[in-house]
């Protein structure tokens, strides 16, 4: 109400004019909607499209392989370890302040990724990328809940919101292929700037402040835990690949991790502000959406990795061809994730959450037929039915988790399930390429990888259905509202 007071104040001493007219609260929340789309859909972008780079830049800048794996990963570990405290911060100072800071820290990022004159350059300014993909995701979701407070408007914006970063993200092999082949590695960094300055005009005029809470403070000691234990654990199964699981390095870095985590746990539980707070998992849904948004993303940015791969090492495409092989799946993800919703409402979300997790394993285990000679159309079906278990899942999920908190949290609330879905594209990628990384062993390593996806979405759908049980019977037929 103060900032809608403020906001009628303001156009009443401004000067008549057309563009000065307040506009009606449904428009502002759509171009709300369509700046925190643009937001959430870049970082997506940069997920995928580096992948189809990776080439070009080693051909560029030099390196070995660990280099170029750097560049990919580094932006997701950053990514992962800092969303958490992006979250905290757009509570305590106000999501609209730190999401603009955000998109301001992303665009310039991409334009020192394609300025870089060496593999080191190119791989710090990844890790810019990452923070700066952090603090947007989270905060994007705060303002989104800020600007549809009704449960029902809610779904429907968080549904555009996913839509738009699933194409985004199964498009950026297909942009990052096509761009290359026109113009060169580098465009596919410039090609953030434009998407950059579009997203802060748009936030800066038609978005609203949150409420912020000052007392809300940073939890560091808590945060380097967390940097820590998963920058190990990444390395360790990255490593692990390359040098053999008894490897001294690689146990050394579980052992690390596994230490570094339970130091992370018990800093979270005595911290009077923790960045992480451990109460939140005493609610069964929160604990569910979270666990299922790990596995979902272990089973499928995992194979979207080794698929890749699949077509450029062992079929033969070049990037801009695998990029054309991700079409399909590009264009199922959009229409289901705006479905999605009115399928929820139908027969609930954890129904719907957990249809989608048991589609995709389906699609996993109709791959597993796949071998050197299969041909592409014989496998597109199942790529399709993959790409619509997860377009109707990920919606359902996100507004199931937002509803289960306090909307005061909503900022905290909504960086546990990206860190959770961050986390498991880190180790989905990680083991997944361990499995293939042997060329003579890469069809068997590739199976592998479909039953282990197959067993993690099956377990997602079992997780939801769980959590749902001994929920009030609303979480049965709709997303739940927040608590009071």
């Amino acid at each position: 109400m103060q900032n809608q007071s403020l906001r009628t104040r303001q156009y009443a001493d401004a000067p008549s004019g057309p563009e000065e007219k307040p506009l009606p609260s449904r428009l502002a929340a759509s171009l709300t909607l369509a700046a925190m789309s643009l937001g959430y859909g870049v970082v997506q972008l940069d997920v995928t499209i580096v992948n189809t780079a990776l080439h070009a830049i080693g051909a560029t800048l030099g390196g070995g392989v660990s280099d170029l794996q750097w560049v990919v990963s580094a932006y997701t570990i950053a990514f992962a370890a800092f969303i958490l405290t992006a979250g905290a911060l757009g509570d305590r100072i106000g999501a609209k302040r730190v999401f603009m800071t955000g998109f301001a820290l992303f665009t310039a990022a991409s334009l020192a990724c394609a300025l870089a004159p060496n593999a080191t350059v190119l791989i710090a300014a990844r890790c810019i990328q990452g923070l700066a993909a952090a603090i947007l995701v989270p905060n994007s979701l705060a303002l989104l809940s800020h600007a549809y407070p009704d449960e029902r408007g809610r779904g429907r914006a968080v549904a555009v919101w996913a839509a738009g970063a699933s194409v985004a993200l199964t498009a950026g092999p297909f942009l990052g292929g096509a761009l290359i082949a026109l113009i060169g590695w580098r465009a596919i960094f410039l090609v953030n700037l434009p998407i950059g300055l579009a997203g802060l005009w748009l936030t800066f005029r038609y978005a609203d402040e949150t409420t912020r809470s000052f007392s809300r403070e940073i939890d560091l000691p808590g945060q380097i835990a967390a940097i820590a234990a998963l920058g190990t654990l990444a390395g360790a199964l990255i490593e692990g690949g390359a040098r053999g699981w008894q490897d001294p390095f690689v146990v050394s870095g579980f052992a690390a991790s596994a230490v570094l985590s339970a130091l992370f746990a018990r800093l979270e539980a005595y911290a009077l502000q923790p960045m992480l707070p451990l109460a939140l998992f005493r609610q069964r849904m929160f604990t569910a959406t979270s666990l299922v948004g790990l596995l979902v993303n272990v089973a499928y940015y995992g194979l979207i990795f080794v698929l890749s791969l699949y077509f450029q090492e062992i079929n033969g495409l070049s990037a801009f061809q695998t990029g054309l092989a991700f079409v399909p799946m590009m264009g199922a993800v959009l229409p289901v994730n705006l479905i999605a919703p009115r399928i929820s409402e139908r027969i609930g979300a954890p129904a719907t959450i957990g249809s989608g997790a048991l589609l995709s394993a389906a699609g996993c285990l109709a791959l597993l037929g796949l071998g050197p000679d299969t041909s592409y159309w014989a496998i597109c079906a199942q790529l399709v039915m993959m790409s619509c278990g997860l377009g109707l899942l990920v919606p359902p999920l996100t507004s199931t988790l937002l509803g289960s908190v306090e909307k005061s949290r909503s900022g905290i609330a909504a960086g546990v399930l990206n860190a959770t879905r961050q986390t498991g594209s880190v180790l989905g990628v990680a083991l997944f390429g361990s499995l293939v990384g042997r060329s003579t062993a890469f069809i068997a390593g590739l199976h592998a990888s479909l039953l282990i996806s197959a067993g993690l979405l099956v377990t997602a759908a079992a997780t939801i259905m769980l959590g749902a049980q001994r929920w009030p019977e609303r979480w049965m037929t709709r997303t739940c509202p927040p608590p009071r």
